[in-house]
């Protein structure tokens, strides 16, 4: 298995590595952004832009929903307008519109002037067309509305012109009547018609902990109690698990709720084409970074395809594989291979790949006595809690089982209570095959662990 370097600089080497990779990956691709109103108002909010504004820079084409929440409620408040909200929606009179209005365009302008203070150019835009929800279960929603569609053609050159652009949260019918309409259902919506790489929900201190929920058996990986992937199967089964057993009908959704209507609308977009989809609290300090150029990240993150997977070792991979196993040469714990070592048998090797990078390497060596062996085992460290190195040790149990070997051996010199846990049991020289028998070194004195097949 893999440790950890003792090279103080090997982890700020690989954080570069990682960073220019993730740069290079999504250069002129859309991410969407979905703020939360209370992190547009909070002190930090300069601190996210200017990360944002990083992004441009790079040349990724960010688009920005702004929430504005938060500040509708102060205005109506302040001018003593009454506010109604029936399962978190709010009921938008059509007394309050031109407040509702200037609150969600209020919004808008602050995240504009900061984008300007970090010489990054912005357009608002009135590109989103919605309808009315109308009377629903008896309640007339009146100036609420609900995402139509957006005009592409018109964001389309706005990001052709390398400026950012900014939906605030109201819509325009046909004739120009204003609605208005949820920005987290604007920026699924939106990642969706775009084709986004990527979507954010930059909430107020949301974080999804393992503890607080209910959690389905597969399709889910969770870090010191974060949740911080769910497949978009996992993400379905997850809402079914945690479902209110009493819905809030006549309030703003607590944190809870919001969550849980981040996750729906998080796998929705997911199935529709959103290859990622990240909810992120933007309360920390560089969440936004942190969860883009680094494969574990910082947040919660959807997807439809899978993110892991094992597969066979390419020539091209050996560099890669090279490294992941330095460490442990280094500590004695894999026997050195050099490049035409692993050139040589290559094809026995299969990697462990996260994102499309590789995090780990196994190899299944075939024998004639109907054996075959585990070898080569390395994990990246940084990804150890995902459990690559038991995911590759049972796919090369399988895999010797599919090509009828009788048992699978390892040899090891630190790691026996690892295998131990996944089945194998220590054996003696006697257990090898032969020609393993007679290559055996002496000197490292490497444990014997057997499991039969059959």
């Amino acid at each position: 298995m893999a440790i950890v370097n003792d090279d103080p600089m090997q982890g700020q080497v690989d954080l570069i590595r990682e960073v220019f990779m993730y740069a290079h990956r999504f250069k002129g691709k859309r991410f969407v952004f979905q703020i939360g109103s209370h992190i547009i108002e909070d002190s930090r909010f300069p601190a996210l832009v200017r990360d944002l504004s990083i992004l441009h820079k790079a040349g990724i084409k960010i688009i920005l929903v702004p929430g504005a929440g938060k500040r509708i409620d102060d205005v109506l408040e302040r001018y003593g307008v009454e506010t109604q909200r029936i399962n978190g929606v709010r009921v938008s009179s059509y007394e309050a519109m031109p407040l509702i209005k200037m609150a969600a365009f209020d919004m808008a302008n602050m995240v504009m002037t900061q984008l300007a203070s970090q010489q990054v150019d912005a357009v608002i835009g009135n590109w989103v067309r919605a309808r009315s929800i109308g009377v629903n279960n008896g309640v007339d929603f009146q100036g609420t509305g609900s995402v139509y569609r957006v005009n592409l053609n018109l964001l389309d050159r706005v990001l052709e012109d390398n400026l950012v652009p900014i939906l605030p949260c109201i819509g325009w019918s046909g004739s120009g009547k204003p609605y208005n309409i949820s920005s987290l259902e604007l920026a699924s919506l939106l990642a969706e018609q775009v084709q986004a790489e990527k979507l954010f929900f930059v909430s107020d201190g949301l974080e999804l902990r393992s503890e607080n929920h209910q959690t389905p058996a597969e399709g889910l990986v969770t870090r010191d109690g974060l949740i911080t992937r769910l497949s978009a199967p996992a993400a379905d089964q997850f809402l079914v698990l945690n479902k209110p057993s009493v819905p809030n009908q006549d309030v703003r959704w607590n944190g809870e709720e919001l969550a849980m209507e981040l996750v729906r609308l998080a796998a929705h977009a997911a199935r529709n084409g959103v290859e990622r989809i990240h909810l992120l609290n933007g309360r920390l300090d560089g969440v936004v970074l942190k969860e883009i150029f680094s494969t574990i990240g910082m947040g919660t993150m959807v997807h439809a395809d899978p993110f892991d997977s094992i597969r066979p070792m390419r020539s091209g991979d050996i560099p890669e594989v090279l490294r992941i196993m330095e460490p442990n040469i280094e500590k004695g714990i894999l026997v050195r291979r050099d490049e035409n070592d692993l050139l040589s048998m290559y094809k026995d090797f299969v990697v462990y790949e996260t994102d499309g990078t590789i995090r780990g390497c196994a190899a299944l060596h075939a024998y004639p006595e109907g054996q075959a062996e585990i070898a080569g085992l390395a994990v990246d460290p940084a990804f150890a809690y995902l459990g690559a190195g038991q995911k590759m040790v049972r796919f090369l149990v399988e895999k010797a089982q599919l090509e009828n070997f009788d048992q699978v051996f390892l040899l090891t010199t630190q790691t026996g209570d690892f295998f131990e846990l996944l089945g194998f049991k220590q054996d003696d020289l006697d257990s090898l095959p032969e020609t393993k028998k007679q290559h055996y070194n002496l000197d490292r004195k490497s444990r014997i662990y057997l499991m039969p097949l059959n």
